[in-house]
């Protein structure tokens, strides 16, 4: 049985990008935990995958080398379960140095939240 795709479920999808990027550049880990599904898979270069959404808010509040800064969305792509987004970050690293990186991300979405995301950088060290 195929699935129907509606125009809520796109702009639901759409949302909860936005949501996710709004969650961790304002350290708002209370809705940073609602995007994602409690088995979340999470893999960014330079760290093993983060399995389970107690092991991705960890990174996200004690791990991640990033103190501040913010995601501007360039474009969203949304295709059934899954979708795409790409941008540029700019903030600052804990040392005091200045980001400024380019990103991709991909998803698969379950139940509307993520079940999987992937992010990938234009070097490893963000």
């Amino acid at each position: 049985m195929s699935q129907t795709i509606t125009l809520s479920n796109l702009a639901d999808k759409k949302e909860l990008i936005v949501t996710l990027f709004s969650a961790v550049d304002s350290s708002d880990w209370n809705l940073l935990k609602n995007c994602f599904d409690d088995n979340i898979i999470y893999e960014r270069p330079g760290y093993q995958p983060f399995i389970g959404l107690d092991k991705l808010l960890k990174f996200y509040q004690y791990e991640r080398i990033i103190a501040s800064g913010k995601h501007h969305i360039e474009y969203i792509a949304i295709d059934n379960n899954y979708g795409a987004c790409w941008g540029n970050f700019i903030g600052v690293h804990k040392n005091g140095s200045k980001i400024n990186e380019r990103f991709a991300d991909v998803y698969s979405f379950e139940d509307g939240k993520f079940k999987t995301r992937r992010s990938y950088f234009f070097r490893p060290a963000v």
